[in-house]
Parts: structure tokens; C-alpha cells; sequence
């Protein structure tokens, strides 16, 4: 057993294909934005430092893809996250439509103790775009019925990026005070697989052989960190 040296909080990205997840958190984290990006496989994965209310910790960021294809993976990436940020287009109506089933599904999913105190966020991406179909206003009286916060920004144009991370961040750590969690150490190349592998450890090419059960990105993350996320 290893100890994190500083608290580790969880915060789950997701929304339709398209929306722009991986763009906002690319700019979050790395302070850059391409117009290359392709449509997510499963799963990315990105960790940041910083500094909530006096306390240092780490924001573990997993975006995850707006498939169908990709929504069986669901329990075991969303379990034991400290936050969601829900993301549309507000160019794209259908989009913001889909919130409500994307808030269900995690839910469902992530199973929280307390789903009615659960911390959501919901961020309305490409406001630098003129052909916006979704207003402000509609995107705010959603979330005041669904009890989440609301933020809007560009990814491309770097506005309002850092501030509904900062504010998951505050959320995710309320519960939390300011000391490690534990984490199992696994071998390299191997990952504790959370899915319907029965939670034996696969190497990466018995991953590839196993398609759809759970995806290298996921590999790759946690044999860059060494440890599995419980």
C-alpha cells in the first residue's frame, strides 16, 4: 500500500461527442488548444496541482467519451468521483437536451451515498461561436432545477476555462479535509480492471484482445501514477 502525499479528488467530465471535453480540459491543464482533436476512445485522462482554500491537492480530470459504445464503462469510471461537470455545445441545442440524460446516467452509475448533495457542474462550451442555439438563461433555470452551478467559456479562446475547475475543485473537497488517501500500488505495464473482467488484472496486450471491456488510455493513465483509483 502506498500513500498519496497530498489529497487526491476525482472530478468526472462529460457530455455528448463533440462538445468539446477534451479541449477544455487540455487548456485547463496544459494551457493549450488544437482543432485536431479526436473523438475520445473510452477514456483520457490528466491530473493537476493546485491550491483550494489553503490546502494543496491534486484534480484527477478523467474525460470520457459521449458514445453509447463506451457508456458500459460507466460504473467503473465514474465510482469515486468527488465531482461531475457536464458539458454542451452552446451552439447545439441537442446537446443541452442530453444533459439531463447524462446527469441520470451518472447517477445511476456512480451509485454517490448522497445524490441529492452530489456536486454537478455544468459548462456551456464555444461561446466565441455566433450561431448559438442555447441562451444563458435557459442554461441557468435548467441548473437551478437540476441543483447544479453554471459556468460558460471557450476552449479556443481560453475565457472562463479555469474557473469551473476551481469551483469543482471547492466542491470535491468539502467532505475532504487535507489528508492523503491510500491507493494499491500495481505492477508496471498491469492495471486492476473494474469492469466485467471479474477485476483481474490484464496486460496491455490482453487489453487489446479485449476490446470494449476496458480502454489503453485507462492503462496508460494509471501506469503513469502507478496505482488504481478506488
Amino acid at each position: 500500500i502506498m500513500e498519496w502525499k497530498q489529497p487526491h479528488l476525482k472530478v468526472i467530465l462529460i457530455g455528448n461527442s463533440g462538445v468539446g471535453k477534451s479541449s477544455f480540459m487540455n487548456r485547463f491543464v496544459n494551457h493549450r488548444f488544437t482543432n485536431l482533436y479526436r473523438a475520445t476512445i473510452g477514456t483520457d485522462f490528466l491530473s493537476k496541482e493546485m491550491t483550494v482554500d489553503g490546502c494543496s491537492v491534486t484534480l484527477q480530470i478523467w474525460d470520457t467519451a459521449g458514445t453509447e459504445r463506451f457508456q458500459s464503462l460507466g460504473t467503473a469510471l465514474y465510482r469515486g468521483a468527488h465531482c461531475c461537470l457536464l458539458l454542451f455545445d452552446v451552439t447545439s441545442a441537442a446537446s443541452f437536451s442530453a444533459l439531463e440524460g447524462w446527469l441520470k446516467e451518472f447517477l445511476l452509475q456512480a451509485d454517490p451515498p448522497d445524490p441529492a448533495s452530489f456536486p454537478f457542474l455544468v459548462v456551456g462550451n464555444k461561446v466565441d461561436l455566433e450561431n448559438r442555439e442555447v441562451t444563458r438563461k435557459q442554461a441557468e433555470q435548467w441548473c437551478k432545477v437540476s441543483g447544479a452551478e453554471y459556468f460558460e467559456g471557450s476552449a479556443k479562446e481560453d475565457l472562463n476555462v479555469d474557473k469551473p475547475f476551481q469551483h469543482a475543485a471547492k466542491a470535491a473537497r468539502q467532505p475532504n479535509p487535507c489528508w492523503p488517501r491510500r491507493a494499491s500500488s500495481v505492477p508496471q505495464g498491469q492495471v486492476s480492471v473494474l469492469s466485467n473482467t471479474g477485476g483481474r488484472s490484464l496486460t496491455r496486450n490482453q487489453l487489446r484482445s479485449n476490446e470494449g471491456t476496458v480502454l489503453i488510455a485507462i492503462l496508460t493513465a494509471l501506469e503513469h501514477q502507478r496505482m488504481v483509483l478506488v
